[in-house]
């Protein structure tokens, strides 16, 4: 999901850049025999690359051809545009040829690991799990099916904000205009005031409110419809509100504590609190507007548009690892000390996927992927590979 950059932040942003830089402050008289205090320098950040060996990824050694297929057949399909780049150029020539029979050598001879590490030196980071949700809907209002789903509003306007500020590259600024201002479009809460006269908008309705709340957060999903057929709606844009964790307002609140705060934590919850549940979604400002989309493929188009590879890909941050990547994860299942060490490939960002050391594992879809996804939030470490004679950028 592209990132935003709050509505005040850029107002400051755009009002101060012209302004001279402030005079230093006058320095103080001296004291006699006042001993000066050092500063004591910070260390600098650590490159978030370290150069590795085949034999420091743990379980590689036991890396069966089953599971490297899928990431194999993952890079082949991304090498339609990462075979343009001079970086994997020769790494995609020598996939369309390789010994399929060999994927474990042909991955040592091929690429590089770089281990992925934090800026204060740690290597281990937070691996979270998500899903593609299936959830119960109708292309028409009824009785079961009265959540709205809604595309692209006509008055949203989103502003690159790199064409104008360089530095800014990559960064989107989203609201509306009222009079001749641009202001911040409307948030959870003040939209939820507008879905009824908007409701001839909505491009499907769905049965349950907290379950197409879990959707937005995914960005995915399908819609089973009453007929018994299934269509896909994926992200197309959204509102310009930063994310905000139900749950954490949840503890905050006093409501759950840290351990109940999972997916099937807040499901209870609700349960038990039905006239609050839409206080719970509005302390989320954030939300996503959708387009329809064939089921096809393994999975949702990720933000390569290329299918998700169920338990296989992964989300990353993609200032420190690129896209279409092999990338060697360690870490255990949810709510286990069970290994999952295994080759994934970097097919999706996420707006919380922030740092080198952070991946969000795609579990598949449905009920089951969905247990998983909600329970996994562990340690682990990440391992960059790069074709050989490409260092990290």
């Amino acid at each position: 999901m592209p990132r935003s950059l709050s509505f005040l932040a850029v107002l400051l942003l755009s009002a101060c850049s012209g302004l001279p830089p402030p005079l230093p402050a006058p320095a103080p008289a001296p004291t006699a025999a006042c001993p000066c205090a050092v500063e004591p320098t910070k260390p600098a950040p650590e490159k978030p690359h370290q150069e590795a060996r085949w034999s420091d990824l743990p379980g590689w050694d036991n890396a069966s051809q089953e599971e490297l297929q899928p990431v194999f057949d993952g890079f082949l399909a991304a090498c339609r545009s990462l075979g343009r780049q001079d970086t994997w150029a020769a790494s995609c020539a020598s996939a369309r040829t390789a010994d399929r029979s060999d994927l474990h050598g042909w991955f040592e001879t091929t690429f590089q690991p770089w281990q992925l590490v934090n800026p204060d030196g740690s290597r281990s980071g937070t691996v979270t799990g998500y899903y593609e949700p299936v959830v119960k809907g109708s292309r028409q209002r009824t009785k079961a099916a009265s959540v709205p789903v809604f595309g692209v509003p006509s008055d949203l306007i989103m502003v690159d904000l790199g064409e104008l500020y360089p530095e800014l590259k990559t960064m989107r600024l989203r609201g509306r205009i009222e009079g001749r201002k641009l202001v911040p479009y409307y948030s959870r809460a003040e939209w939820a005031k507008q879905e009824s006269r908007r409701s001839g908008d909505a491009i499907l309705w769905v049965e349950d409110p907290i379950d197409f709340f879990f959707l937005q957060i995914q960005g995915s999903g399908q819609v089973q419809l009453s007929d018994g057929s299934r269509t896909r709606i994926g992200y197309a844009d959204q509102n310009g509100y930063p994310y905000r964790s139900i749950g954490r307002w949840l503890i905050d609140q006093g409501e759950l504590k840290v351990e109940q705060a999972s997916m099937q934590g807040i499901r209870q919850w609700v349960k038990t609190h039905p006239l609050r549940m839409q206080e719970l979604l509005n302390a989320n400002p954030s939300m996503v507007f959708f387009r329809e989309l064939p089921v096809e493929g393994s999975g949702p188009p990720g933000a390569m548009g290329l299918p998700m590879i169920p338990e296989y890909s992964i989300a990353v941050d993609p200032k420190t690892t690129p896209l279409g990547a092999p990338v060697w994860l360690a870490t255990t299942r949810p709510l286990s000390d069970t290994p999952l060490n295994r080759m994934v490939l970097a097919m999706d960002t996420g707006g919380a996927i922030r740092g080198p050391v952070r991946a969000d594992f795609y579990w598949g879809s449905g009920n089951e992927a969905g247990d998983n996804a909600g329970r996994m939030k562990q340690k682990g470490a990440l391992w960059l590979l790069l074709p050989k004679g490409n260092a990290p950028k």
